[in-house]
């Protein structure tokens, strides 16, 4: 019926305007156990209609919660008159919108429904594991969640499509205390896309990487703070992803480029050394389906991988069909919108530094006096390309061999600098999908990396 409304709607579309009539749904599952106490348990869906209308350089838009042939009418009606507004306000003469020309999409993903008693019981049945188990811990937290979307788009000039995604995770974090008492805590996060139901079947296939979550925290409540200062590390994958995202991936954001982020005046330089390449993937990555596969985005246009940095030099940005022609670029299909009610914005989709030739082992032989580090708690950066990562679990390098583990601690930086110390780069990628980009709205989204020799400025106590 959903489809039928779209479809029908199309003979409302101005002409002399671009138009994209959008319908979705987002639906939503998180239950939360607390040391054996259930303390969430959540069901969200939302769904309604969009349109945006693109008029002498301007856009308009509207949105409307119903699904019915008088909200898809309103919302067009709505959106052309937003645009008419603004452009007789301040449109530009000339369109400027890359053009597209592709057949229609249609991915066949159905989202089945879970009955919200098996995201209960699996939750209690990895935290009764862990409380018989691990008795020493301060405490335990363990999290089920689902997050699904459904997009039906109609575009006057585009990909007509339908599309779905899911993305199912299981968070457990530990918490316990050092000798003297200072509190330490780690987690993990299992599963990726689809459903819940697909992802997880039983809490005892889960009971090995829980347990190595716990040896991990035990070393932790005896490990030594860094020592603040530059220095020789490796970055993990998972801090590899962090650094591509955060660090660099937003600064190549064409709508912050014309902001003014770093990237503005660095497209053709030198950004890193020449072991740095880096991807933003559509939907297939090294072979294999991508963690967050999109195959058209919310503008109508194909997804395809962008090179971002090719042998340290920044070669491109990541694009909507307005930037893309500003900038004399091929359009890959970045704007993307959380929810109904949302504007596409150009996203991140799955964000990855490419794998080199070198092992870990010989990265961490050849390192006399540094540290390995693991795994980020938070991280934040801006357009300028400085960052600061707060670093969860690592261990020290002494002599080219792993030593004590580490408490927190944080790392800092410009990207473009310290990537141009990067001088081994491993031949293993490691993927997180388990988070949501903040920009503007919430989106979720795939980054990875492999393991990075470089120096960088890192945190004491």
């Amino acid at each position: 019926m959903i489809k039928d409304l779209i479809t029908a709607a199309k003979y409302r579309f101005i002409s002399g305007a671009h138009t994209e009539l959008r319908a979705q749904n987002n639906r939503t599952r998180r239950v939360t156990m607390v040391s054996g106490n259930l303390v969430a348990n959540t069901r969200n869906d939302h769904s309604g209609v969009s349109a945006r209308v693109y008029k002498n350089g301007v856009y308009g838009f509207a949105s409307n919660a119903e699904y019915t042939d008088a909200s898809v009418a309103a919302v067009i009606d709505a959106a052309t008159e937003n645009a008419d507004f603004l452009a007789a306000h301040a449109g530009r003469e000339v369109p400027l919108l890359a053009p597209i020309s592709a057949p229609a999409f249609e991915r066949e993903y159905p989202i089945p429904e879970t009955d919200q008693k098996a995201y209960v019981d699996f939750v209690r049945g990895l935290d009764d594991y862990i409380a018989r188990k691990y008795k020493n811990l301060a405490g335990r937290t363990v999290i089920a969640t689902e997050d699904s979307q459904e997009k039906l788009l109609r575009v006057s000039d585009g990909r007509d499509a339908h599309t779905g995604i899911s993305r199912s995770y299981i968070y457990v974090f530990l918490n316990a205390e050092t000798d003297s008492g200072t509190p330490v805590e780690l987690f993990d996060a299992f599963g990726g896309e689809h459903v819940f139901s697909a992802n997880f079947t039983d809490p005892a296939l889960l009971y090995p990487q829980v347990d190595a979550l716990y040896e991990r925290i035990m070393k932790k409540r005896e490990g030594v703070y860094a020592d603040a200062g530059e220095k020789t590390v490796i970055l993990g994958g998972m801090m590899t992803g962090m650094l591509a995202h955060e660090a660099v991936g937003h600064t190549v954001e064409a709508d912050l480029v014309i902001g003014g982020s770093v990237a503005a005046n660095s497209l053709g330089k030198r950004v890193g050394s020449e072991l740095v390449n880096m991807v933003y993937f559509a939907h297939t990555a090294f072979g294999k389906p991508a963690p967050l596969p999109v195959f058209v985005d919310d503008e109508g246009t194909p997804a395809t991988d962008a090179r971002l940095i090719e042998n340290g030099i920044l070669v491109g940005y990541m694009n909507s069909r307005e930037t893309a022609l500003r900038f004399g670029m091929e359009p890959n299909g970045n704007a993307r919108a959380w929810s109904f009610s949302d504007e596409p914005l150009i996203r991140m989709r799955n964000t990855a530094v490419l794998p080199g030739k070198d092992k870990l082992e010989d990265m961490i032989a050849s390192v006399d006096d540094g540290y390995l580090l693991l795994n980020s708690s938070n991280g934040q950066a801006d357009t300028t390309g400085e960052f600061m990562f707060g670093v969860s679990f690592g261990y020290e390098i002494k002599h080219g061999k792993l030593g004590r583990a580490l408490l927190d601690t944080t790392v800092s930086g410009v990207a473009f600098d310290m990537l141009k110390t990067v001088d081994m780069v491993s031949d293993e990628v490691v993927w997180a999908s388990s988070g949501f980009c903040g920009k503007k709205q919430p989106m979720s989204v795939g980054m990875g990396g492999p393991a990075l020799r470089c120096k960088i400025m890192i945190g004491g106590r």
